[in-house]
């Protein structure tokens, strides 16, 4: 008898993690949805002072495509995924779209782009795409990267998978690890200020930005920071 629940004792934890290692790593990505010409286009000429009226004359959330981190991180900084979305956001949503960087707190220097329509949110930083809510190709949580490659196998990058929903709940926007999970990541504004509390502790005030600076427009990625 003790033996067996020693056996247990062993397996159970070697199973465990077998299964995460397989889960974060081997299991199979999502197709990339993401549109070719937003992938392509170079998102930092843009004005990201400049936002869209989410008026509803446009299109839905629904009406686009998911996007997702083509392999392991982009290449150069790509177009908004919901450019000619302008579905309204709904009444728990606070609008925090535009480009952000941090200026105190834990990650001074951290640039990000917050795209939001409807119920969808999509963050875009440091090499990854993380896109939340209804689309037209693919599930409602973030199906994507880390953002840099762990290891390779012959011509073959493997980097950690991530899965997360982004949840607005009494004014802040909560990413719950796998969608079901507990919270791992917080946004929401204080004054003109966007906070970043994220999950290694770290607290980022961010301000705002009209354009991408010159030293992010090619990506250093660095870690599931989203």
């Amino acid at each position: 008898m003790l033996k067996k629940v020693l056996l247990a004792l062993v397996l159970v934890p070697l199973g465990l993690f077998l299964f995460l290692f397989w889960l974060a790593f081997l299991s199979p990505r999502p197709p990339l949805a993401t549109d070719p010409a937003t992938l392509a286009g170079d998102g930092s000429v843009l004005n990201y002072c400049d936002l869209p009226e989410l008026d509803g004359s446009g299109k839905m959330a629904t009406d686009i495509p998911k996007g997702n981190t083509p392999g392991c991180s982009y290449s150069h900084f790509p177009l908004p995924i919901l450019a000619q979305c302008t579905e309204p956001l709904p009444e728990s949503a606070d609008d925090i779209r535009g480009l952000w960087i941090g200026v105190d707190g834990g990650h001074v220097g951290h640039v990000e782009r917050v795209e939001q329509c409807g119920n969808r949110t999509v963050v875009t930083t440091s090499g990854i795409i993380h896109d939340y809510g209804p689309n037209s190709t693919a599930g409602f949580n973030t199906d994507d990267t880390e953002g840099s490659v762990l290891f390779t196998v012959g011509d073959k990058e493997f980097c950690a998978r991530t899965s997360a929903a982004m949840i607005w709940e009494q004014g802040v926007l909560n990413f719950h690890a796998f969608g079901w999970g507990p919270v791992v990541v917080k946004r929401y504004r204080d004054g003109e200020q966007l906070v970043w509390e994220y999950a290694d502790g770290s607290t980022t005030h961010m301000d705002r930005m009209c354009t991408l600076p010159e030293e992010h427009k090619v990506p250093a990625p660095r870690g599931a920071r989203f």
